[in-house]
């Protein structure tokens, strides 16, 4: 979910937001990805098999970003976060988005961060999941840089594993974010549609491969995109991507990439994972 002008300066404060919606630009530091080396071993993963949210793992987020500096949570985002709208049982994460007021806002959902409890360099993420639908419906699989080394948003970077746009339910999109501080921001990436069907109609797999100079992005086992060029203001390639990184969950309503919901979006509306996993080479 990517940070906007008017708060993006202030993203250094909040680990904020997530990634997505700009116009990707042109890579500058072209580079070979690396030949696969070692196995990729099983480091973390959450099955969601218990009957609540392992606080050894996850990080509730609370509000509406206000508090952080960044309201909206630095897209214009509708929703209030609370952990009431989350729920673990029967084998799978639910977040849930109501139509409710709290907070100032008309809406309500919940997100999850693993920041300072599971933080990565270089990592395969997979995460199978169901995907809600509707005009204003933005839900995200993503990291964050867990330091900060480079600055702030997108200096120090932004990885977008998986988010989709409500209205078009058949497509995700794979972004990086980087380049430099807003306004020196840059982005690339390619979305992935079905060949039919949505992603609320069934479980999908997303997965990310993340190595020294190269990110690759697969949706049930297919490779859809790989980058291998991007660069940080004047640091050596391949920041801002070889610094440790957290994984973000979250299910947005409205903003400035998705827009508002409207008259046609039901609620309540669910992002459901069933589990997520990250390996790393060994």
């Amino acid at each position: 979910m990517t940070l906007r002008p008017a708060v993006a300066l202030l993203w250094i404060l909040a680990v904020a937001t997530c990634g997505g919606g700009s116009t990707p630009s042109e890579p500058e530091v072209p580079i070979d990805p690396p030949a696969d080396t070692g196995t990729w071993t099983l480091v973390w993963q959450d099955e969601f098999d218990g009957t609540a949210l392992d606080g050894t793992k996850w990080s509730v987020m609370y509000g509406d970003g206000c508090d952080l500096g960044i309201c909206g949570w630095g897209n214009g985002e509708l929703q209030w976060y609370q952990d009431r709208n989350l729920l673990v049982a029967n084998g799978v994460l639910t977040i849930t988005a109501r139509r409710e007021a709290v907070g100032g806002k008309a809406f309500t959902s919940a997100r999850l961060r693993t920041a300072g409890k599971g933080d990565w360099k270089y990592a395969r993420v997979e995460a199978r999941a169901r995907l809600p639908q509707g005009q204003g419906m933005w839900p995200a699989i993503w990291m964050l840089p867990t330091d900060e080394v480079y600055g702030g948003w997108a200096a120090s970077g932004e990885i977008d594993i998986m988010e989709l746009l409500g209205h078009e339910p058949a497509t995700v999109h794979g972004t990086i974010h980087y380049g430099g501080a807003w306004p020196n921001n840059r982005s690339s990436g390619r979305p992935y549609t079905l060949s039919s069907g949505t992603f609320a109609d069934d479980f999908h797999t997303f997965a990310l491969e993340w190595e020294h100079g190269v990110i690759r992005w697969f949706v049930d086992g297919e490779l859809y995109q790989t980058q291998t060029q991007w660069s940080t203001g004047g640091f050596q390639f391949p920041a801002p991507f070889d610094q440790r990184f957290h994984l973000l969950v979250n299910l947005a309503v409205g903003g400035s990439w998705p827009g508002e919901p409207d008259s046609t979006t039901v609620f309540p509306q669910q992002l459901v994972v069933d589990w997520i996993r990250v390996y790393q080479r060994q």
